[in-house]
C-alpha cells in the first residue's frame, strides 16, 4: 500500500493502490503518517520524495470507508496527514501526476516543493458529492489564499498543471516522461544541504506560523543566533571563501 525505501539522504514514499488511483483509506493514511512522523529523529534523511503508483498521484479520499463507522475513528489520522506539511522538519516533495483531486490536492497542498506533470488535474471536488474539504481547506488556503481555495470549494472545478502553477499550488511543471527524473533531482539538492540549518528553519516557519511581526521577529532572532554558533554554518563560510563544496558535520 506504500512503498518505501532510501535512496542516499531521500526517503522515497510512494503510494501503491494504483487499481483505486491511490485513494486514501485508513491504512494508507496511517502509513504515510508514520513513515514521516519516523524521519523526525533520523538524521539520515534529508528530503522525502511522495509519489503515486499507477496512472495517478491521488484521486483522494476512499469513499467506501466515508459512510461506515469506521469513518469516525478516522478523524484523528486525517488531521494529522492533512496538517503534516507544517510539522514535519523534513522538505517533502511531491511528484504529482494524473488525477490529484480532493485529498489529493490536500497532499500537495502540504507538500514543501511540488513537481506536477503536464498532464495532472487537481480539484477540491467533495461539493459534488455534497462534502466540502473541511480537513484539507487549511494547507490549501496557505498554498494559494483563501479567496482561491474558496472558489474551489465552492465550484468544484478541476484545473490543470499551469492554472495551478499560477496560483502557487505547483512550483514546477514538466513533460510527463520526465516527472520522476525532475522530482529525484530536486529531491537530492535538498537533502544535499545542511540538515541541522534545514531542520531550524523548518522549525521556525512552523513556530511564527500566524504571529504578529513583533514575536516573529523574536523567535527569528533566537533560531538566527543559533544557527550562527553551528559548525555546519562555520563550514559553509569557509566552503564559499575556498571556492569548494560544504562538507557538513550533519
Amino acid at each position: 500500500m506504500l512503498n518505501v525505501s532510501r535512496e542516499g539522504r531521500v526517503l522515497r514514499l510512494e503510494m501503491n493502490r494504483p487499481e483505486k488511483r491511490n485513494a486514501l483509506n485508513g491504512e494508507l493514511c496511517r502509513k504515510l503518517v508514520d513513515a514521516i512522523e519516523g524521519t523526525q529523529t533520523d538524521e539520515s534523511v534529508g528530503a522525502i520524495l511522495l509519489s503515486g503508483a499507477g496512472a495517478s498521484f491521488c484521486s483522494g479520499m476512499d469513499l467506501s470507508e466515508m459512510l461506515t463507522p469506521a469513518e469516525v475513528s478516522l478523524a484523528d489520522v486525517h488531521e494529522q496527514l492533512f496538517t503534516i506539511g507544517c510539522r514535519t522538519t523534513i522538505p517533502i516533495i511531491a511528484a504529482v501526476h494524473g488525477a490529484a483531486l480532493a485529498g489529493g490536492t490536500g497532499l500537495a497542498a502540504n507538500a514543501h516543493i511540488v513537481i506536477a506533470s503536464e498532464d495532472v488535474t487537481f480539484g477540491l471536488t467533495e461539493i459534488r458529492i455534497a462534502l466540502w474539504p473541511f480537513v484539507i481547506y487549511r494547507a490549501v488556503v496557505d498554498a494559494i489564499g483563501d479567496r482561491r481555495a474558496l472558489e474551489l470549494s465552492i465550484t468544484g472545478r478541476i484545473f490543470g498543471a499551469n492554472e495551478a502553477a499560477g496560483m502557487g499550488l505547483a512550483h514546477f511543471v514538466t513533460p510527463s516522461g520526465d516527472l520522476m527524473k525532475r522530482a529525484g533531482e530536486m529531491a537530492r539538492s535538498v537533502a544535499a544541504m545542511s540538515s541541522t540549518t534545514m531542520r531550524s528553519g523548518m522549525r521556525f516557519v512552523s513556530e511564527t506560523r500566524g504571529l504578529d511581526e513583533e514575536k516573529a521577529g523574536k523567535i527569528a532572532k533566537r533560531f538566527r543566533e543559533e544557527v550562527f554558533r553551528t559548525p555546519d554554518f562555520a563550514e559553509g563560510i569557509k566552503a564559499f571563501r575556498e571556492k569548494r563544496p560544504p562538507r557538513w558535520n550533519s
